[in-house]
């Protein structure tokens, strides 16, 4: 397809079909915008990478329509228990209890070649999403109005298209991010570790860990991990004067397996060497170029975020881009895509970074001071750590103004009663902008009325009984999280972040002025560089 009488051939062209890639392509899908999504590889990586997601994540694939297809490859991540120099607990890293705040499994494990494959066959589905595998991403020039990219087929034939914007969800070594131009700020962590994936046989899978584990012995810390059925993984530091391709042979892989399994124990399913980064691009958009996943950010596998900060990259900006393609907001909205995914991954990945400096320890001395540290913060006992609480939430970019309760951070999802059957919130309200109010209180009929002349916002009042204009949660969950704010209303945006609260109807309508003002101002800053 070429540039044809000024026709731009594309809304959208997303380079990389991983997982970010795939989210994004689908989700332009759904929005009705035409998407090109090319891959340098013809087909999925058959082994897995990514293991953990959370219900964040899981929330928008349910959103997509997904649930039912990834299901099968997914399953509960068990708690993670951090042992010490002399084997004693220390640390436990659980999930929130239940009722759970996003109406999911909080935390989860999930096998990536089969839930990739149903990412890209969802992308797929629509038709004007085209995907187009074994394409080589050669260049881009950026105009006014366009990116032009030149393209390499797998037989060597070049060509051009062009797209309004440019996705670049093409990894660490992004060529996207390359001629773009965006640098990458390093984060001081650069640790050498082999990741080991093992199909276990079953009648060895008993005399394994049955929680997930963190040994944090400083002769060398490792990382035990239960995947979804059989599969387990280890992450095991290499030690200094390791070669990292020698380790990754098979008999130097079974030496290291030895405490808990000999060859016959099950199937060498993947064993490669990393250096554990933590990374960040200084700039994630360059006029109608924009990076996410791997392609923007690189940190330390620790609590399994990885993946999720790409899908989260994915959603936040899919929803902004489709606000600037039906022409609601001018591009100037896409500028909020750096300040809050870039702030977010650096926050988040300072606490990975000291969940991971404390791990690889090596020192002895250090390491019992740090045992001991973690032991009287948890009061004497192994300190109790909840895998959502290391999460943070938004601080800068399409927020409130006013510092409001709950800012930033994302919504809960309750359960409803609807038509005879009890729901997760977002399959009756969809996941536009919307607006909940809390349906306990007297004056919740009035606040509604204030959006009713707001086609662009759907709302409802949510409480523990229904009435004619009260949905009824089942579960308590939206009630909660009221009564610990102290709030009346919350604005929520598409990717289900608080854009603000209100405490009383006047605060309410200041919130509906403020985003109305927020998606429609008109930049003032235009400016484009011209790339070869």
């Amino acid at each position: 397809m070429t540039d044809i009488a000024g026709a731009i051939d594309y809304d959208v062209l997303v380079v990389g079909f991983g997982p970010t890639g795939a989210v994004a392509a689908g989700q332009l899908g759904r929005l009705g915008h035409r998407t090109l999504v090319i891959d340098r590889l013809t087909d999925v990586y058959d082994k897995p990478r990514a293991i953990a997601l959370d219900h964040e994540i899981f929330r928008h694939f349910d959103n997509m329509g997904l649930t039912e297809a990834i299901s099968p490859h997914i399953e509960p991540f068990t708690a993670s228990e951090h042992f010490g120099v002399d084997g004693q607990l220390i640390r436990r890293v659980d999930m929130v209890a239940k009722p759970y705040p996003l109406g999911y499994t909080p935390s989860m494990v999930f096998s990536q070649p089969a839930v990739e494959t149903e990412l890209r066959r969802h992308a797929r589905s629509f038709s004007n999403v085209h995907a187009e595998l074994g394409v080589e991403l050669l260049g881009l020039v950026q105009t006014p109005d366009r990116v032009e990219a030149q393209l390499k087929d797998g037989d060597g034939r070049q060509r051009s298209v062009t797209a309004r914007y440019v996705i670049g969800c093409d990894g660490a070594s992004s060529t996207v991010r390359q001629i773009a131009g965006l640098g990458l700020d390093d984060l001081i962590f650069d640790e050498p570790w082999l990741v080991v994936d093992v199909r276990v046989n079953e009648n060895a899978l008993a005399r394994l860990p049955q929680c997930s584990a963190q040994f944090c012995n400083p002769a060398r810390p490792v990382s035990y991990l239960i995947g979804p059925k059989n599969h387990r993984r280890w992450e095991i530091m290499l030690l200094p004067g390791e070669d990292a391709r020698q380790m990754e042979q098979p008999d130097n892989v079974w030496k290291l397996l030895a405490p808990w399994l000999t060859p016959g124990d099950g199937e060498l399913w993947r064993a490669a060497s990393y250096r554990f980064h933590a990374l960040v691009a200084d700039e994630w958009r360059n006029g109608r170029i924009l990076v996410a996943g791997d392609a923007a950010h690189q940190q330390p596998p620790f609590i399994g975020q990885g993946m999720c900060q790409g899908l989260r990259d994915a959603t936040n900006l899919v929803w902004k881009l489709d606000h600037v393609l039906r022409g609601v907001s001018s591009d100037s909205l896409l500028d909020s895509y750096t300040a809050e995914r870039k702030q977010h991954v650096i926050e988040l990945t300072g606490k990975v970074k000291a969940i991971g400096q404390s791990i690889c320890e090596r020192d002895p001395a250090a390491a019992r001071r740090r045992d001991a540290q973690i032991l009287a913060d948890g009061g004497g006992k192994p300190l109790l750590l909840t895998r959502q609480e290391i999460i943070p939430p938004l601080r800068a970019g399409l927020l409130a103004h006013r510092e409001t309760p709950a800012r930033g951070s994302l919504f809960p999802q309750p359960r409803v009663a609807y038509s005879g059957s009890v729901l997760l919130l977002d399959k009756v309200m969809g996941f536009s902008l919307r607006v909940f109010i809390d349906g306990r209180r007297t004056d919740a009929a009035t606040l509604l009325a204030l959006c009713d002349a707001r086609r662009d916002i759907s709302a409802a009042a949510v409480g523990p009984a229904r009435s004619s204009h009260v949905l009824e949660e089942t579960e308590g969950v939206l009630a909660s999280w009221f009564d610990r704010h102290d709030v009346a209303a919350a604005m929520v945006r598409p990717d289900h972040y608080v854009f603000g609260t209100a405490r009383n109807a006047e605060e309410l309508i200041g919130l509906l002025r403020e985003i109305d003002t927020r998606l429609r101002e008109v930049s003032t800053k235009q400016a484009t560089k011209s790339l070869i």
